[in-house]
Parts: C-alpha cells; structure tokens; sequence
C-alpha cells in the first residue's frame, strides 16, 4: 500500500527536494505541500495524507501548533518533525504536541524514506539507544513539566506499566517479549492496551508519557 505523505516546509528548495526524495520511492506519493502551519492543517484535512514531515520554525502558524491541532482532529495523520538540531528545545515541545518522532533535515534519502515508512506503521522511529538519549535530553529540556493524570496511571495494570516503562527505555516489542519471557504476540497486546488506556497516538508518545509520568528517570 502506498504511503501518502504531505511535505510542510516555509523553504520552497527543501520542500522540493524532499518530495523529489520520497517520490522516487516506489511505496511513497508526495500528496501535497505546504508553506506554514496553516496551510498544513487545512491539507491535511483536505487530503488526509498517512504522514506529515513537519518543519518547526516557519511564519504565521508554527510546526508545534500545527501538529497539536493535527494530532487532535486528524488520528490517522502521523507526523514526523524535521529540525536542524537533534537536541533542539522545540523536538521536545512538538513530542508532546503529538508528533510521532523527528528527523534530522540532512537526513539521507535512505534515512528519510525509512524514517517515513516506520512512523506510518506506527512504530518506534529511532533505534532504541537513539531514542533513550533523545526522549532523556527532551526531559531535561522541558521547563514545563506535565504530570499525567495519576488516574491515567493507575487504569493500567501492572504488567502494562512495566511494558510501558520498557517501551521508554527503548525496547522493541521483540526484546521486551524476551526480558519478560513472554511471546511477541503478548506484548503487542500488551502495548495497543497501554496506547488505548493512556489515549496515546503511539510508541513515541508512550515514552514521553512515561517520562513525564516519572515512571522513568531521565538519565
């Protein structure tokens, strides 16, 4: 099935380019752009794309807006956040708006046609030791720290809030299934319960959550 991608980017030569990218894969259609946030959130509801590469600081409407508004309206649209710096401030604030992961904008055409493919299937985009020192400098950076609702915590079982914790270290569902000793097929269970529970898009959010939660300890 092919994936439908939206490219959102106030720079006309990075728009192109990753469309130029993405289109010469087989599985992926370059569906739309769009030059600021604004114009991204009425594409998206206009062309209902599987996933939106986001730029953060564009005019009018900014990157993390857009994707609060997007992930709140639009469930089956994912975004993927592109930035200069890995370790940018703003990564963090569009993590907790809802986008499914990010990418760095001097991604490969490899990088960013696998980075696409990942977030639309919902996984995990970054490897597991990536992603744990990312999502630990995001919550180092925060300065608004947002508590979940104890409530929200306490709707899961035991068993979910120790996948949930292992979900934020970083573990894929494989190497979870073998720490608890348990089958894959259990752990996918296992997780859909936490994603649904918690009210969360995906994997991504699930760690932040879990950090912000203070069920995980940055660092």
């Amino acid at each position: 099935m092919t994936i439908r991608v939206l490219v959102v980017d106030d720079q006309v030569m990075v728009r192109e380019g990753f469309s130029v990218l993405l289109n010469a894969m087989p599985d992926i259609e370059v569906v739309g752009e769009a030059v600021n946030g604004r114009e991204a959130i009425a594409k998206v509801a206009e062309l209902a794309p599987d996933v939106v590469l986001m730029d953060i600081r564009m005019p009018e409407l900014n990157g993390i807006e857009a994707t609060r508004e997007i992930a709140a309206a639009h469930a089956g649209s994912k975004v993927l956040v592109l930035t200069t710096f890995d370790l940018d401030e703003y990564v963090y604030q569009a993590l907790r708006a809802g986008a499914s992961g990010f990418l760095l904008k001097d991604a490969s055409a490899r990088q960013l046609a696998d980075g696409v493919r990942v977030v639309a299937a919902g996984e995990a985009l970054l490897a597991p030791t990536v992603t744990r020192r990312l999502i630990t400098e995001f919550s180092k950076l925060s300065q608004n720290p947002r508590p979940p609702a104890l409530a929200q915590v306490g709707d899961l079982t035991e068993r979910e809030t120790e996948v949930l914790v292992l979900i934020a270290q970083g573990l894929s569902n494989a190497e979870i299934a073998s720490h608890l000793v348990v089958a894959e097929s259990t752990i996918k269970t296992h997780v859909s319960r936490v994603l649904v529970k918690l009210g969360l898009r995906d994997r991504t959010q699930a760690a932040v959550f879990a950090y912000e939660a203070r069920l995980v300890t940055p660092g």
